[in-house]
């Protein structure tokens, strides 16, 4: 096998990307620097994106010592410019196993809301190559399948048939403004589309996406919905999507909203009135799952899957970053259990994070989750926050096993465990082969 050489990867004050012949790539588990370990590393998968971290120094190891270096600037023959550490942000359906490395307690701002995943350049290939594994075989994400200029017409012409509909306005925000896959997917009558409900949620999340109650954080990337909408609205967007779309699925709990979990009685009245209408397609519930009875009601009402958010399967953690408000961690893990006992399938939304999620005792703790409530899946889906701010928030020190050895881990010590990063229908729930399905080759 050839030897591949992995440059750090920089950028100028100017945002111009290039590989750096002096010095080696690096990541970060944690906010421990180190070199990835080849099967850390996969090609930049098609339809990834580059950018820089604000004024934030990169780290390396230094081609002549080996020695791990920061840098602030260029050489002088270079320009002697400041230099910035640069981020891949990957298309869909795949898990980061290292983050940038970089000098975070070095920047002088909250970073955006992003999954920041360590990047470097292969000389021998000429290529970039990043810190990450496939855990989805799914291509209806890539973003080749998102062409806003079919879906402007799609949108309008939605919306002059509900004119009274107050979701389908929201969601055709969601798919122009906030480039919302899933609420593009709607008007492109296919796959999964969303169902927002809640304006209102039970947790305080130090990253939340829609709503942050203090301006001690990074701007939220949408605005939240403000209302609760009518069994008769849902109706309307969930049944023709229900009853038309291909590998149709409908899912509660979506990024423009709190939880659903705290409209549980419309929500059950509108999956009945749904199932009144068709059988066709999945409906699916995502959530923090922090009402037990709930996901009792939930199931008895047609509810065909649950997804169960996660950052730590450890309260501390948990309780650090999502800051429960009238609920307990405890609470999270009776409704996994009862998910499971209710016939729905059950997921968890694990927000995955190098340096937590790939630790000694969280993933002993997994282990022991995933055996005891009979867990179908979990959705590797990479933590969009600041690195710093998450792990100061949620008072970590060390560093874990490294990502793809957890992954390696789960899937050698429970074979029925699947993983994902996509929500799925009832019929490709348990697909042929999902005991071997690991690893996933990066392109398939």
């Amino acid at each position: 096998m050839m030897k591949k050489t992995i440059l750090a990867v920089v950028a100028d004050e100017s945002g111009e990307v290039f590989e750096h012949p002096e010095l080696l790539m690096a990541g970060m588990n944690g906010m421990t620097a180190r070199k990835p370990e080849e099967d850390e590393l996969i090609p930049l998968p098609e339809g990834s994106r580059l950018f820089t971290i604000p004024d934030t120094p990169p780290v390396g190891f230094d081609r002549r010592s080996g020695k791990l270096k920061t840098l602030t600037n260029l050489p002088k023959s270079w320009g002697g410019g400041k230099v910035q550490a640069v981020s891949a942000f990957m298309t869909p359906a795949f898990t980061r196993t290292l983050l940038p490395a970089a000098a975070y307690v070095d920047k002088p701002v909250e970073l955006t809301l992003w999954s920041y995943t360590a990047v470097g350049w292969c000389v021998e290939e000429e290529r970039f190559y990043v810190a990450a594994a496939r855990v989805d075989r799914n291509q209806q994400w890539q973003p080749e399948h998102f062409d806003d200029r079919k879906l402007e017409p799609l949108v309008r012409k939605r919306v002059t048939e509900y004119p009274e509909n107050r979701l389908i306005e929201q969601l055709s925000r969601c798919a122009l403004d906030y480039h919302c896959f899933a609420a593009k997917n709607l008007f492109f009558d296919r796959w999964e589309a969303p169902l927002p409900t809640s304006p209102t949620c039970n947790a305080r999340c130090v990253g939340c996406i829609s709503k942050q109650e203090a301006p001690d954080c990074c701007p939220s990337s949408q605005e939240r919905l403000t209302f609760v909408p009518t069994v008769q609205e849902l109706c309307e967007v969930a049944v023709p999507h229900l009853k038309r779309a291909e590998n149709a699925i409908v899912s509660f709990g979506q990024g423009c909203e709190g939880d659903p979990i705290l409209q549980t009685d419309t929500i059950c009245a509108a999956v009945r009135e749904m199932r009144k209408q068709t059988e066709r397609g999945t409906i699916n519930f995502n959530s923090n799952a922090s009402i037990p009875d709930a996901v009792d009601k939930l199931a008895d009402a047609g509810v065909d899957s649950i997804r169960v958010s996660l950052n730590s399967v450890q309260e501390h953690f948990y309780n650090a970053y999502y800051r429960p408000q009238g609920y307990r961690f405890a609470d999270v893990v009776d409704s996994i259990h009862r998910a499971k006992r209710n016939g729905m399938y059950t997921m968890l939304n694990y927000l995955v994070f190098p340096g937590i999620s790939d630790r000694e005792d969280e993933l002993e703790k997994l282990l022991e989750l995933i055996e005891s409530a009979g867990i179908d899946m979990i959705q590797m889906r990479n933590l969009s926050i600041d690195p710093l701010l998450y792990w100061n928030a949620i008072g970590a020190e060390g560093s874990g096993i490294g990502m793809k050895r957890m992954l390696d881990r789960l899937k050698s010590a429970i074979p029925r465990i699947q993983f994902g990063y996509f929500n799925r229908t009832r019929e490709n729930f348990y697909p042929p082969g999902f005991h071997e399905d690991w690893p996933l080759p990066a392109e398939v």
